[in-house]
């Protein structure tokens, strides 16, 4: 498997093109604004795109799924039925075989309703959940407990050498925000 992080400078999201290299099928995790350089990197590789997998319906995320329809075509996985089809609408926890490829997937609300986190091998993409150094936003103290909360149980029981890929901002790993992340040291 590879990972690709592709940034979009506009909105300061990040995007994900995973890859298993044997079977040449793709996924992206958070299709924010769509560039040359994903398309080409897709075409000059000869990836298969054949899924999109959203962590929650905030435009940023999600923006660049038109363009992406428009060049191939692909399923859409997200717990928000706005944005996938009934078939692919993830809730609670299980895992999807894609292309090769495992993705885990488990709801972690508190940041939005439809935050979903998704695991594929030693990789996590949090989106919004959970940051290098700070947890998600939240409306109000109680969601915010309750997103540190589900962190604490669901991520931070992982390996601390599983890193964490998150919606915005540095890669971080699980070890180092059991370590450093503020937000859940006075949690």
């Amino acid at each position: 498997m590879k990972i690709y992080l592709h940034l979009d400078f506009e909105k300061l999201t990040n995007c994900y093109l995973v890859v298993n290299e044997e079977t040449k099928k793709a996924l992206i995790i958070d299709p924010c604004k769509i560039s040359n350089t994903l398309i080409k990197q897709i075409e000059e590789g000869g990836y298969d795109l054949t899924a999109v997998f959203i962590t929650h319906k905030h435009e940023n995320h999600y923006r660049g799924l038109k363009t992406l329809k428009k060049i191939y075509d692909f399923s859409v996985y997200a717990a928000d039925n706005d944005l996938s089809t009934d078939k692919n609408i993830l809730k609670g926890e299980g895992v999807k075989s894609i292309g090769g490829l495992n993705v885990e997937y488990f709801s972690l609300p508190g940041h939005s309703s439809d935050s979903m986190v998704y695991k594929i091998e030693n990789a996590i993409f949090t989106g919004d959940v959970i940051f290098a150094g700070k947890i998600g936003s939240s409306s109000c103290s109680y969601t915010s407990k309750y997103l540190a909360k589900g962190i604490k149980s669901k991520i931070f029981s992982l390996n601390d050498g599983t890193v964490i890929m998150p919606g915005h901002g540095p890669i971080t790993t699980v070890g180092a925000e059991k370590q450093y992340n503020l937000d859940l040291s006075s949690i």
